[in-house]
């Protein structure tokens, strides 16, 4: 599985740590940036990260900065995107059940990498439901 990351400088770190640690389990990363700690606007990586999964030039993604408002709210203007902000395992797993979640979003600055790591690995071992939860995913989009 091939999965785009992107994160704004209050999520360089956890993003840093987090592409090592799906690399090892086999996930092939694409980054998306940022590249360092230096402040920077979160649109200029998120809107490549959404045209990526647009495209299906990655099978998902996983975005963070601050609080995950700023990217879910970047990344949900694409209509192909479902962005899913998750601070816990089970809002992970249900952004994934529920609303088929194609990106992952996560607040760096409010949750530990601990919690990172169990909240990555639900979500992308997580089947969507489909069923009632796809007619309304079918009604996201604005036509």
């Amino acid at each position: 599985m091939k999965i785009g990351i992107c994160s704004d400088h209050a999520g360089f770190a956890y993003k840093t740590r987090l592409i090592e640690a799906l690399e090892q389990k086999g996930y092939e990363m694409v980054d998306f940036g940022t590249h360092s700690e230096e402040s920077m606007d979160y649109p200029d990586v998120a809107h490549p990260l959404a045209e990526a999964v647009e495209n299906a030039t990655v099978d998902c993604g996983i975005a963070m900065c601050g609080t995950g408002n700023g990217m879910a709210m970047t990344l949900n203007k694409h209509q192909g995107i479902r962005a899913g902000l998750a601070w816990d395992r089970e809002i992970g797993e249900l952004i994934r059940r529920h609303n088929n979640a194609n990106v992952l979003v996560m607040p760096a600055r409010f949750i530990a990498f601990e919690e990172v790591l169990v909240i990555t690995d639900t979500w992308l071992n997580t089947p969507f439901d489909g069923g009632r939860h796809q007619k309304r995913i079918d009604k996201i989009p604005v036509k």
